[in-house]
């Protein structure tokens, strides 16, 4: 087990400060700057998870929560959600030097940080890692979401499970293909949080193991590793 160092990241005045979780092991080669999802924070299982199973393949991560996460209330609208990844990224960098950096998040994570990089701020990251990408509300299948992913420039990484109600798999599907930098990975059963069936015969454990490795392995391939 890798131990996690806190860190308070500066934000604005208005917003305050956030708090972050740093695992970057001595060989790291890659660094990801971590959202969460909607319903919980930065140190949920499954969160912390992934951030272990990453270490062990020498990709570092700076998890932090979203100000609605510190300070109450539903989920940050997308101006203050993306002052926070900003800050979460400056706060990235100073750990960065000489690693590939990567930004995304499981869910709102991801999408918050899409629209980040639509705009052009995502600063000295080179690609985006989206882990269940939130295309539409559940029960209401629709690309709305999709419609600035074009404007992205750098390679994404899109890890989708086939049962996962937030994201019909065409409908991703569609939306990869029509992308120029993006590649899409299906994880067999896998729903919003990557719980699978047993007749995949692959546990939730596994299907995280996977994430980190295509994680590890997109980052190996546009970091020149």
């Amino acid at each position: 087990m890798f131990k996690p160092q806190r860190l308070k990241i500066d934000v604005s005045e208005a917003i305050g400060t956030v708090s972050g979780l740093l695992i970057l092991p001595e060989d790291a080669f890659a660094l990801l700057v971590l959202g969460h999802g909607a319903g919980a924070g930065m140190e949920h299982s499954f969160m912390e998870d992934l951030a272990q199973r990453l270490a062990g393949r020498k990709v570092g991560t700076l998890r932090y929560n979203f100000a609605y996460m510190e300070h109450g209330g539903g989920p940050d609208r997308p101006p203050k959600a993306h002052a926070v990844i900003r800050a979460a990224l400056k706060a990235a960098s100073k750990y960065a030097e000489g690693r590939t950096l990567l930004a995304g998040g499981k869910s709102f994570g991801g999408r918050m940080t899409s629209q980040v990089a639509a705009a052009g701020e995502l600063t000295g990251v080179k690609g985006v890692v989206y882990y269940g990408f939130p295309l539409h509300p559940a029960g209401k299948p629709g690309t709305e979401r999709a419609a600035h992913l074009p404007d992205i420039r750098i390679p994404q990484l899109y890890l989708q499970g086939t049962r996962d109600t937030l994201a019909d798999f065409d409908l991703i599907t569609g939306v990869c293909k029509q992308l120029k930098k993006a590649e899409l990975v299906k994880i067999e059963t896998g729903d919003h949080s990557f719980k699978t069936l047993k007749s995949s015969g692959m546990s939730q454990e596994d299907a995280i193991e996977l994430l980190a490795k295509e994680t590890a392995d997109f980052a190996k391939r546009i970091g020149g590793v």
